[in-house]
């Protein structure tokens, strides 16, 4: 990858002309590492830009609302989805119905933040999502937030003023 080769100076007046390896000069011993420089460079900037797109890989169709992004924790954060099938994850790991509160409640144990974000497929009827709602506050976390998609439609007095 980066080893070339070195040749030789031609001989001066009164010095024997010696052909050894028929022209070929010796090898050199020093390596050159720009070029895998270059590639690595390359590769941390894919992954500084990939990192941030990996957090929650479940995949639901959000309902989608006019409400303000909640403000972040320190701790990475917690998710329970709901998929529009009705099965209930932690994260992306799948979980019965009879395992989730004993699960959250281990999770919380350990959490400093008793925050927990419920995402819900917009199929899944208020009385499944209220009954998830309640397993999470007796799993112990009692903020509760739910996730949907930004853009949605506005209500009540502030449908009526101009975007601005």
């Amino acid at each position: 990858m980066g080893a070339g080769v070195q040749k030789q100076a031609a001989p001066g007046p009164g010095e024997h002309r010696r052909r050894r390896s028929r022209g070929r000069g010796q090898p050199m011993a020093e390596i050159n590492i720009t070029p895998f420089v270059d590639v690595m460079l390359v590769l941390l900037i894919v992954f500084m830009v990939a990192a941030p797109l990996m957090t929650v890989g479940v995949p639901v169709e959000l309902p989608q609302t006019a409400a303000q992004a909640l403000p972040m924790d320190q701790e990475e954060p917690l998710t329970v989805t709901v998929t529009g099938e009705g099965v209930l994850m932690i994260q992306t790991t799948e979980v019965s119905e009879d395992e989730l509160v004993p699960r959250l409640q281990g999770i919380a144990a350990e959490r400093d933040s008793a925050r927990i974000y419920l995402r819900a497929d917009g199929a899944n009827a208020w009385e499944r999502v209220a009954q998830v709602m309640g397993a999470l506050n007796a799993g112990g976390f009692s903020d509760i937030g739910l996730v949907t998609d930004a853009g949605g439609p506005r209500m009540g007095a502030a449908a009526d003023q101009p975007e601005g």
